[in-house]
């Protein structure tokens, strides 16, 4: 098996290197970028390793490193003697690890071909490993193993489109998933579907999901008038706040917006955060095209002049999407009105805001049903019923407070999965 997957990946390598040497020169970051994914770090990147035990916390993009900051706060308290180590596959999700002053070191993931993990994982020799939902690579995993470095999946999920592949392949995966000293798991549909895969049940706990364990935001006036001044949006107009948007999407919220503005009798703004802030300059393309005045965020000035009515602001940096879901009247995630599979949806109730998210939320189908079902989210079939809930919810804001109110609730009520995860963390550490 093994060694038919490492013919595999030696193939796919032909083409995965290049593709990084090239995402990196566009990151201007392609040396190390490209030197880390293959086992190779700088002296003093060992130094720190070296000098420390290393809990080493595997989070491949943006949304797994944001559900991993409760958990890395918890270690960080806890185990304050210990060198955190987080590594990502994103440039994007790199990004959001280095600005979190609770990690120590953040390095890109090597490529998982046999001798480029094992050279990592012999000289970052790591106490224990953290992998976040379900980023799961065989020779990683094996190496581990080998090693007698234990293993735990935390915050793991199995989607409704992803868990029909992996049952196609349980033969290969179960001697995988043995390799792993505990799985938490963000369900009990989740826990159920690894136990089916070949994971030991006695080694499966439905630990609840870390994304309700963040910290709510309590703002005052004073805050959001200093939030509002900071982005150059006025105190008088409606803002909409549409996160994480994807290809495809962003034409469909700019005439959404159009039709929203004029029907409606109060002035609107709308900002328009991309998931890929590399995609800025198609979106100011798009809104060349549609007439629509827009400024980028990476580019405003304290002493700018106030957005109009009408306008776009593009949010074009990283770490920002809660300080602008918190001036939001109403928050849009993306990923969801194109087969994606959304983005984390309690990000709007941790601002107390009402969301409003498209029919594609396969990777957060219980969050989206527990929204729903509190009375703190919308799903909308397609663009033309978006229209209709945005005019109905921005024509409402009483509606818009206790929608929000009623998501602030839900976090407070299902908070713990940190706690649940850092038990079995304690026990397997210590072993």
């Amino acid at each position: 098996m093994y060694l038919l997957y490492n013919l595999l990946l030696f193939t796919s390598g032909l083409v995965l290197v290049p593709y990084y040497l090239l995402r990196g020169f566009r990151y201007g970051k392609s040396r190390r970028g490209i030197r880390e994914r293959l086992g190779y770090y700088t002296d003093e990147q060992l130094q720190q390793v070296r000098e420390n035990q290393v809990i080493w916390i595997h989070a491949v993009s943006v949304g797994e490193t944001r559900a991993a900051m409760p958990l890395i706060s918890a270690l960080r308290q806890r185990y304050p003697e210990h060198l955190i180590l987080v590594t990502n596959v994103t440039e994007t999700g790199h990004a959001v690890a280095l600005d979190n002053t609770k990690v120590d070191l953040c390095l890109f993931f090597p490529f998982d071909f046999s001798w480029a993990v094992r050279k990592s994982l012999e000289l970052i020799r790591p106490q224990i490993i953290l992998i976040v939902e379900t980023e799961i690579w065989p020779n990683f995993v094996r190496q581990a193993n080998t090693l007698d470095i234990p293993l735990m999946l935390v915050n793991g999920r199995l989607s409704d489109r992803s868990f029909p592949r992996y049952r196609m392949i349980r033969v290969l995966l179960r001697p995988i998933l043995q390799c792993f000293s505990f799985f938490c798991m963000q369900s009990q549909a989740d826990a159920d579907r690894i136990i089916t895969l070949g994971a030991a049940s006695e080694r499966v706990e439905n630990c609840g999901n870390l994304k309700f364990d963040h910290q709510i935001l309590n703002l005052s006036e004073k805050d959001t008038a200093e939030i509002k001044a900071l982005y150059r949006i006025p105190e008088q107009p409606l803002v909409l706040v549409a996160g994480s948007t994807h290809e495809g999407e962003d034409r469909q919220l700019l005439e959404a917006f159009q039709s929203v503005g004029a029907a409606i009798q109060r002035p609107l703004l709308l900002v328009l955060v991309p998931r890929h802030p590399e995609r800025r300059r198609d979106i100011q393309s798009l809104l060349k095209e549609m007439s629509i005045s827009g400024r980028l965020r990476s580019e405003l000035n304290r002493e700018d002049r106030l957005l109009s009515a009408g306008e776009v602001l593009i949010g074009d940096t990283l770490g920002e999407v809660l300080p602008l879901y918190s001036i939001a009247n109403l928050v849009f995630v993306g990923g969801s009105l194109v087969p994606v599979g959304g983005h984390n949806l309690l990000e709007a109730a941790l601002a107390s805001k009402p969301v409003v998210f498209g029919p594609h939320v396969h990777n957060f189908k219980e969050i989206s049903t527990k929204l729903i079902r509190a009375g703190a989210g919308i799903k909308v079939e397609d663009a033309g019923q978006l229209v209709q809930v945005l005019v109905t919810m921005l024509g409402d804001p009483g509606r818009c407070r206790a929608m929000g109110e009623a998501g602030r609730a839900l976090i407070a009520e299902n908070v713990g999965a940190t706690e649940r995860t850092m038990q079995h963390f304690n026990r397997i550490i210590n072993q």
